[in-house]
């Protein structure tokens, strides 16, 4: 599948039907980013400085070809070693060639690099490791995805990154993490537009399994969207994200309610439905998150004024859950409003 093809025809799947929302837990029962049962004790022991569960861990989804895990894993590890590294540099010691320790150090390496002033000349210095890492990969798609966002920060070029996307949909077909990396390239923040994002958003999720989560990529899309004033590019019309919106709906309704593993997709999908104030699918969609929070998107930058502010993305969340709560009441109010002034002002008023 080329990166840059155009796609012929729209997509016009059928309106998604609610059913009564589910009711929210309690506020504070709300974990953000929690770690599944999986994650959580190789966190634990990588807090004691010991390394072994977390190379098992990776080790496993390695062997088994569980990259989807593999990618949320090495990512999550990665932001427990920014803050509390000497687990990681044990590992390193003790085997400094295996290919987990080292995938995990390049994406550190990397989220480091991104929040440099000198990003670009700072990812390019990563380059040789990117590489190592990327080629000794014969079947895994994830290094693959981090030589993606490598590439995007570093401002490679267009055929650079194609070729490092043909390495990873050879690997992995539809690779959730290399989607998202192609669609970010392909955004209008970076090397597309809006219009280019979407084509290749809406192409990936006809072309996924029912239950992946490549399916959800469009309400991705709308997000970026939706995060830029109307005159800004409307070449994407709100009929085009509500379409986005109503496929991720269908998908995150074949999930359990609770479930961990469409965690981001399913708050991504609330905060589109609250934008488009679809107040009725956000509350069932709040429902089916349940206690699963999650730092993209709540934790994103908004504009304030002339500059931008970083919010605390569990604030948030809770916050806006509760606006989704008390939306039904607000507008109840001012329709009833509404009708008292009709009727004081009609015949028969006072």
């Amino acid at each position: 599948m080329s990166l840059f093809r155009a796609l012929i025809g729209a997509v016009h799947p059928a309106r998604y039907a609610p059913r009564p929302a589910a009711g929210f837990v309690p506020d504070d029962d709300v974990l953000l980013d929690a770690p599944d049962g999986r994650l959580a004790p190789a966190l634990v022991a990588a807090a004691l400085a010991d390394p072994e569960p977390a190379a098992k861990l990776l080790a496993t989804t390695r062997d088994s070809g569980e990259w989807e895990d593999r990618d949320r894993y090495v990512t999550r590890l990665a932001t427990f070693a920014y803050s509390r590294g000497d687990w990681l540099a044990h590992w390193l010691s003790a085997s400094p060639g295996d290919p987990d320790a080292l995938l995990v150090t390049a994406q550190l390496a990397v989220r480091r690099a991104w929040e440099s002033p000198a990003r670009a000349e700072r990812l390019r210095e990563l380059g040789p490791l990117i590489a190592t890492v990327a080629e000794g990969a014969p079947h895994d798609p994830v290094p693959w995805r981090l030589a993606l966002d490598h590439a995007r920060g570093a401002h490679a070029g267009h055929g650079v990154f194609e070729s490092h996307w043909e390495q990873a949909v050879r690997r992995s077909p539809h690779h959730y993490g290399c989607h998202v990396a192609a669609l970010k390239y392909l955004s209008a923040q970076w090397y597309g537009s809006h219009r280019a994002a979407f084509d290749f958003a809406e192409e990936a999720a006809d072309d996924a399994a029912p239950d992946s989560l490549v399916r959800a990529l469009p309400v991705r899309a709308a997000y970026d969207r939706l995060r830029v004033p109307p005159d800004r590019d409307p070449a994407v019309p709100e009929a085009r994200i509500d379409r986005a919106a109503d496929r991720a709906l269908t998908l995150s309704a074949a999930f359990p309610a609770g479930d961990p593993w469409p965690a981001e997709v399913r708050n991504l999908l609330a905060y589109v439905l609250v934008e488009r104030g679809r107040w009725a699918e956000a509350r069932e969609e709040f429902g089916r998150i349940g206690a699963h929070a999650t730092s993209f998107p709540w934790g994103a930058a908004r504009s304030a004024g002339r500059g931008s502010v970083r919010e605390d993305p569990l604030l948030r969340f809770l916050a806006v859950r509760d606006r989704v709560r008390r939306e039904p009441v607000r507008r109840a109010g001012f329709r009833d409003a509404g009708r008292g002034r009709a009727g004081r002002s009609g015949p028969g008023g006072h």
